[in-house]
């Protein structure tokens, strides 16, 4: 018998444990104050219809799908620790946006642009700095590694993944950037309608070429292309875990399996 096909999975770092997405399911678990490990799981909203099959709009349909998981996430385990609850990372994202106004106002062009551009990482930065988060990370590329691996021990694993979002980053800040300085080109005073709408376009065009080096991934301009996210990864975005940490992750891991009908393939 042929062995089962491989799941994927994508998934999310809390603050005190992991998020894991599948095709129709996720699961959560979580380091509690008291030490012991919650987990919950259900089923995810899904947006069916042609507009899922679209270019550059598919991307942030699924996006958007998994952001409509995180409340359920929290009523399922209300101990569950976002990434952005932290006081510290709330006033990041105040700075970003009274700085990115300040600087919209008195920068002007493509220089201007790419300056709030790189300030709106800012909120992202500083939360991965403090606490567990980047731990976690490590956790969720680790465990999900480790089962499309067979991995016996997701440790093995690396803490970089071919699939992290980080790879998002580098995309996403060129398509707002051209997106961004074209529109200053064609409105000398932008609507907030119409900045909304190059957001979304920039989206959708970054998620278009993750999909696309992922098809690609042996070839050198995927390589070229991920190089910005996985230095992300290394340098900032994930830390080594610890064994307490990773038994969290395979208990995600075990959950997602579960629910979906699946096996799991580590130890």
């Amino acid at each position: 018998m042929s062995e089962p096909k491989k799941l994927r999975l994508g998934g999310m770092a809390l603050r005190n444990g992991l998020l894991v997405h599948g095709p129709e399911h996720w699961a959560a678990a979580v380091r509690r104050s008291d030490g012991t490990i919650g987990v919950a799981s259900g089923a995810k909203p899904r947006l069916r219809g042609a507009v899922t099959d679209v270019p550059g709009v598919r991307g942030v349909v699924r996006l958007a799908e998994a952001m409509a998981v995180i409340p359920m996430v929290k009523r399922g385990l209300p101990e569950a620790r976002l990434p952005w609850q932290d006081a510290t990372v709330g006033g990041a994202v105040a700075v970003a946006a009274v700085g990115g106004a300040a600087l919209r106002r008195r920068l002007k062009g493509p220089g201007g642009e790419a300056a709030i551009t790189l300030l709106s990482v800012l909120p992202s930065l500083v939360a991965l700095r403090g606490g567990d988060l980047a731990a976690y990370h490590g956790v969720e590329h680790k465990a999900i590694g480790a089962y499309e691996q067979d991995a016996d021990d997701a440790r093995d694993a690396t803490k970089e993944h071919d699939r992290c979002g980080s790879h998002l980053m580098a995309p996403l800040i060129a398509a707002n950037l051209a997106g961004t300085t074209l529109l200053r080109r064609v409105m000398a005073r932008p609507s907030p309608a119409a900045n909304a709408a190059v957001q979304l376009a920039s989206v959708g065009a970054a998620v278009e070429v993750f999909a696309w080096s992922e098809r690609n991934s042996d070839s050198a301009l995927a390589r070229l292309l991920r190089k910005p996210g996985h230095e992300i990864q290394r340098l900032v975005g994930t830390r080594e875990p610890t064994p307490e940490q990773l038994a969290v992750g395979q208990a995600a891991l075990d959950e997602i399996l579960r629910v979906e009908g699946a096996h799991s393939q580590s130890a």
